[in-house]
This record gives C-alpha cells, sequence and structure tokens, in this order.
C-alpha cells in the first residue's frame, strides 16, 4: 500500500464519522420524503403512489395551505428586516467605547442563547396575555386593552416582536464587521464635515454591505423554519383564525396530527425550493448592492 493511498484512507477514517452521519440523516431522509411526496401515506398502511397530486392539491384544493404560505411571507418579510436593523442597532451602540461593555454585549446575547426555548415561548405569551405587562402598559397610558390572541393580525405581530427579540446572533455578527471598518476612514470624514448619517450611508452601509447579505440569507432561511413561538403561543393550532399558521406548523399539523405523510413530504419539498428560490434572489440581486473592494467597488 503506497505512502499516498495510506494518506487518504487516514483521511477518509477522519472524515467517516460525518459522511455517515450525512448519509444517514441527512441524503437518505430526504430521498424518502421525495418519493413519500408523490405518495398517499399514513403511517399504518403501505405507500400509495399518486403521481403529482400532492403538489397539485397544495394550490387547487387547500385554502388553509395558502392561507399558511401568506401568513409565512409576512413574517419573512415584516420580521427579517426588522430583527436586522434593530439587531445593526444595537451593534453600533455596542461598537461605542465604554468600560462596560463586555457585560452589555453578553446581557444583549442572552436572549438569543433562550430565545427559541419553549419556556421562552411561554413567558412570552404571558407577557401578551389579557392581564400581562403589556396590556398593562396600554392601560397605564389609558390606552385599552389589545385581544394579542384574539386578533389573528394583532397575534402574528406576537410572533414578530418576538423573533426581532432574539437579535443576538445577528448583532454579533454586525459588530465583527463593525470592528473592521477602519477608523481612520471615519476620521478623514470628520475632517472633511461629513455628520453621522453622511458617514453611516457612505461608509458603514457600504463597507458592511457583505455582512448584510450574509445575515439576511441565514435570517430569511432561519424565519421560514420557524416553528416552536407558534406552536407554543397557539398551543399547536395555529390560531386565532390561523393567524399564527406558520407554513411549518402547518407541514407538522399534516404530518402528526392528520397522519398525511406524503403530503407533508410534499410541503417540505416545496418550502425547500421557496428558500432555494429566495436565497437565489437575495445572491442575483447583491452585485448591485453589496461592496466588493476587490472587484473595485460593487
Amino acid at each position: 500500500m503506497g505512502q499516498r493511498l495510506r494518506k487518504n484512507l487516514t483521511g477518509y477514517a477522519f472524515i467517516s464519522p460525518f459522511i455517515i452521519g450525512f448519509l444517514c440523516f441527512t441524503l437518505v431522509p430526504m430521498a424518502i420524503s421525495l418519493y413519500l411526496s408523490f405518495t398517499k401515506y399514513n403511517l399504518f398502511a403501505p405507500p400509495c403512489s399518486i403521481g403529482f397530486d400532492n403538489y397539485i392539491k397544495m394550490f387547487t384544493g387547500d385554502p388553509k395551505y395558502v392561507h399558511s404560505l401568506k401568513v409565512t411571507l409576512l413574517y419573512v418579510f415584516i420580521g427579517v428586516p426588522l430583527r436586522l436593523g434593530f439587531a445593526l442597532f444595537v451593534a453600533m451602540i455596542l461598537n461605542t467605547r465604554s468600560r462596560m461593555v463586555g457585560a452589555y454585549r453578553t446581557v444583549y446575547y442572552l436572549p438569543s442563547i433562550i430565545g427559541g426555548s419553549v419556556a421562552v415561548s411561554i413567558m412570552w405569551r404571558n407577557i401578551f396575555s389579557d392581564t400581562g405587562i403589556i396590556n398593562g402598559m396600554l392601560g397605564f397610558f389609558g390606552l385599552g386593552p389589545v385581544s394579542w390572541f384574539g386578533n389573528p393580525n394583532a397575534a402574528l405581530f406576537m410572533l414578530i416582536t418576538l423573533s426581532v427579540w432574539q437579535f443576538g446572533s445577528s448583532m454579533l455578527i454586525f459588530l465583527a464587521g463593525l470592528k473592521n471598518i477602519p477608523g481612520e476612514m471615519y476620521e478623514a470624514a470628520s475632517v472633511d464635515g461629513a455628520g453621522f448619517f453622511r458617514k453611516f450611508f457612505k461608509i458603514t452601509l457600504p463597507l458592511l454591505s457583505s455582512v448584510i447579505l450574509f445575515n439576511m440569507v441565514m435570517q430569511t432561511i432561519s424565519a421560514f423554519m420557524t416553528f416552536v413561538p407558534a406552536y407554543i403561543i397557539s398551543k399547536g393550532e395555529g390560531g386565532p383564525m390561523d393567524g399564527t399558521m406558520l407554513y411549518s406548523l402547518y407541514l407538522f399539523r399534516q404530518a402528526f396530527m392528520f397522519n398525511n405523510m406524503g403530503y407533508a413530504s410534499a410541503m417540505a419539498w416545496v418550502m425547500l425550493l421557496l428558500v432555494g428560490i429566495m436565497t437565489g434572489i437575495l445572491f442575483k440581486t447583491s452585485k448591485a448592492w453589496v461592496f466588493y473592494e476587490s472587484g473595485g467597488g460593487k
């Protein structure tokens, strides 16, 4: 056995846990899911091939599916920009010189560590309950209590605020990007008389655009897969009036409550396609607004 072959075998041995895990827990389940998406399968009887019926039913015979898709797109298009904007705002505050900045960064990152947990979702539900702190504050200012669990739009707003609150990971990435911007550029701009907003739009945003793209892609994918908050806050029902029926929650209900495994598999593949299209659009449009120094600008 040659020395080169021995080196290759050593490398394969080291990466074999990943390869075995990828095959067993990713590639094979995906192949099975793709097969089931063309079948009618309820876990208790063998799968029965039905062609593209599951995919056709989604858009022509299932109004609740279309509604869940609309709710999810609203959640993504409103929640992701708000989350990124708030993360950038906090990152810029934490980028200033302060003796307590380390403690501040830890405190601000805590919601992201525990933000997706069941406990925090339950806490969020209590905060927005009829006797919760939000309605208490509204009452203090003379505003009537809001039925957060009785109004579909208010319930979706509640979910979006929870997603915005989990801004820690994006904030840390923004903070790292801000640290890489040379301070000399701001000093030169100050000498030329540039104010805060001019420096922000002419220096900070262009040099941070690649970081913004990365955060936008990651947060968009994460938003499409949001499940736990919607499940906990609506008690698995997606209410009121399907106002919090996110795509992943409806997929879960089809798979594990109605035993429509074939239909749920088809939904999963459509979701994968949607996420791929959204990511492709972001990368395609990035050529117009992301600054690459090596490319002589954009």
